[in-house]
């Protein structure tokens, strides 16, 4: 089972708190907020998927509508449907007797469940997980480091094992123990057609608990505590939050994490609506192995499980330091029964550098400095092998960042004695190889800059073409910013260009700068974030994730079925990009200037795997930022102040007793 809220017209928020009236579209009655529920459950008696809507009247639900959804069509795999997988394996003979030919017990199995992906030998109403087997030699070990050499597949409904896979190995000179990449048919006898001997797995131990590395931890860190004694800046009214200048609708959500909903600045007095709503939508993780069943391994983890009904419970001290203040999350279980994750959202304050100085360095200049602090609404998720931590900064110049850090374990296969992992993959330990693959996000952004109809403009920063000794390009040093607005639904899928270093910006062209004379916007900073499927456009990962093969997607949002989700609603087991997803709704003449608009920041990293990353990898990062432009009249963190701070000591005093006054700006003073 599956439940989420249904989330109210947009209009009708916008003017229950006020914010339409600043457009000049006045509501023409108070509107009703009406609170609904939507809940995906499954018939297990013939399979199929059954949506009902419910809203909730006085102090009870009443069922608006009730549909059955096509036999094709799968909601989302709950927590305990892939915790089941391990049980399910471990009763299986077929399983207990191959795990038996490679020295592996029942009570060493475990398997991670995984959505099938896209496989059609099967029959499209099967609901269906395909299993990724290790072996545990002892508690809390970690199993990672003894996978298996062979994929069970589960009815998800039944949890009876239906079919058993075997991956080919590959030679000393890469070539394939088969003559195709091509899966066998359901028919055949898998083992015999993979070409190949039984592998055993790998029994060394690659350790990371620190009780069980047998490493010396270091002994020379000092302690470095971040204290607040008159608390926070914050203030946290139920899901309101307000920071300085800053306040927005702070949610859990199963599926997407984190929603940030409703973001507003006060300028100078001037309430101004920025965004409606900010989240992860979407992301897939395509490996490049093109061996079966290798080549189905692309987990839409959004989509297909949930980030929120993955969440951490959350450690004072350890995922957060500070000041912290926590949200919980609840989801409803497999079972109907709500589940609460009591420390989901992690909510702080921190340093940030400096947030701006100058330096007058003529005799007598003086010197200012102020030190940067943010917001930040933070969530961790583990999904398997990997962990995802996300971040929304929230900074005093007026801009917004999404991070992304990346950890947890990789995920691996077994290499037989000798085997080389060429051409897609790395040796990170014997026997253990760990797949090249992408991480590709999908960030949703629903703008409302200065209201809720905004318009695209995408500029190349670009050489004048005039040559160098030409009237107008006489030192040849000119650059120019060729500007463009992203017009109709058929030009919504955009690239990014590095060497051009392209950039989009989000404008209300109904408000003007006072002295530039441009639309107020926020402009999208991605540089270094962009990333594109690898795969080919009409691959099983590139039909069901179309919205990877661009850097950004512009739609205009439909507030009766708003656009959320860009690989669509039902993700599990799609065969091609659904009806309601960015493929299709970037199509077509609709215009998408002075529109209600969504926008998809396509943000990811290509991943090479390398020993370092092995047993634990340390964080990848990626950040993308929405800056103002030419929204506020001048630097919004005129204002900041800056005091030195006083807990600050010289490390080593005596190095330092001899100065003298050197150069400007060294006075012991943020402010001289």
């Amino acid at each position: 089972m599956c439940c989420s809220l249904v989330l109210p017209k947009k209009s009708d928020v916008l003017s229950a708190l006020g914010m339409m009236p600043t457009t000049g579209i006045l509501p023409k009655s108070p509107p009703k907020i009406q609170r609904c529920a939507e809940v995906d459950f499954i018939n297990l008696v013939d399979g199929l998927t059954h949506n009902v809507i419910l809203a909730y009247e006085g102090s009870s639900w009443v069922v608006e509508t009730h549909t059955i959804l096509p036999e094709d069509v799968h909601p989302q795999i709950t927590p305990e449907e892939l915790n089941e997988a391990d049980e399910a394996v471990r009763r299986n003979p077929d399983v207990i007797k191959l795990a038996a030919e490679i020295g592996v017990t029942p009570e060493q199995l475990h398997a991670d469940g995984w959505s099938i992906g896209y496989d059609d030998r099967f029959p499209a109403k099967k609901r269906l997980q395909q299993c990724l087997l290790f072996a545990r030699y002892g508690e809390h070990e970690n199993l990672y480091a003894h996978p298996l050499d062979f994929f069970p597949v589960l009815d998800s409904n039944t949890f009876e094992v239906v079919h058993i896979d075997f991956a080919a190995n590959r030679k000393s000179n890469g070539s394939l123990s088969v003559t195709s990449t091509k899966p066998a048919e359901l028919g055949q006898e898998n083992f015999q057609v993979c070409g190949r001997e039984r592998i055993w797995p790998p029994t060394k131990a690659f350790e990371y608990l620190p009780d069980r590395t047998n490493l010396p931890p270091r002994d020379d860190l000092k302690p470095l505590h971040i204290l607040q004694p008159e608390g926070p800046s914050f203030k946290v009214d139920g899901h309101i939050v307000e920071w300085q200048k800053w306040k927005m609708h702070v949610a859990f959500s199963g599926r997407e994490g984190i929603a940030i909903s409703t973001v507003m600045y006060d300028d100078g007095g001037n309430t101004r609506p920025l965004f409606y709503r900010l989240s992860l939508a979407e992301m897939v993780v395509p490996y490049a192995e093109t061996a079966p069943p290798h080549a189905r391994k692309f987990a839409f983890d959004v989509g297909e499980y949930g980030m929120g009904t993955q969440g951490n419970d959350l450690s004072l001290g350890c995922d957060c330091l500070g000041t912290i203040h926590y949200m919980p999350g609840s989801y409803i279980g497999h079972s109907g029964e709500p589940v609460t994750i009591n420390k989901a959202i992690c909510i702080h304050e921190e340093d940030d550098g400096i947030l701006w100085k100058h330096t007058d360095f003529r005799p007598g200049g003086r010197s200012h400095v102020v030190r940067s602090r943010r917001l930040v609404i933070s969530m961790v998720a583990t999904v398997a092998n990997y962990e995802y931590a996300w971040y929304y900064y929230f900074g005093q110049d007026g801009s917004i960042s999404f991070a992304i850090r990346l950890t947890g374990i990789l995920n691996v296969y077994v290499l037989a004695p000798g085997e080389s992992p060429a051409p897609f993959g790395s040796v990170v330990a014997p026997q253990i190889n760990a797949h090249y693959h992408q991480h590709i996000f999908s960030f949703r952004i629903d703008p409302c800059i200065d209201g809720p109809l905004n318009t695209i403009l995408e500029s190349d920063i670009l050489p004048l073409d005039s040559p160098t000794g030409s009237t107008d390009n006489w030192a040849g040093n000119g650059f120019i910013v060729d500007e463009r607005v992203i017009k109709t639904a058929a030009e919504g899928g955009r690239s990014y260009d590095f060497a051009k270093d392209r950039r989009w910006t989000i404008v209300n062209r109904g408000k003007k700068h006072y002295a530039s004379g441009k639309p107020t916007g926020y402009g999208l900073m991605a540089r270094g974030v962009c990333t594109e499927l690898m795969a080919k456009p009409d691959s099983w990962v590139g039909k069901r994730a179309k919205f990877a093969t661009k850097s950004l997607w512009v739609v205009k949002d439909d507030e009766s079925n708003p656009r959320m989700w860009p690989a669509g609603k039902y993700v599990p087991q799609t065969r091609d990009h659904p009806t309601d997803s960015v493929g299709n709704w970037c199509s077509g003449e609709e215009s998408l200037e002075d529109q209600d608009l969504v926008l998809f920041l396509t943000m990811g990293i290509n991943h090479v795997p390398h020993p370092e990353q092995w047993p634990v990898m340390p964080v990848e990062k990626l950040e993308v930022t929405l800056k103002p432009v030419n929204f506020f009249e001048q630097n919004p963190a005129l204002d900041v102040p800056s005091l030195p701070d006083p807990k600050s000591v010289l490390a080593f005093p005596t190095a330092h007793q001899q100065e003298t006054q050197g150069a400007p700006g060294g006075t012991g003073s943020c402010c001289s």
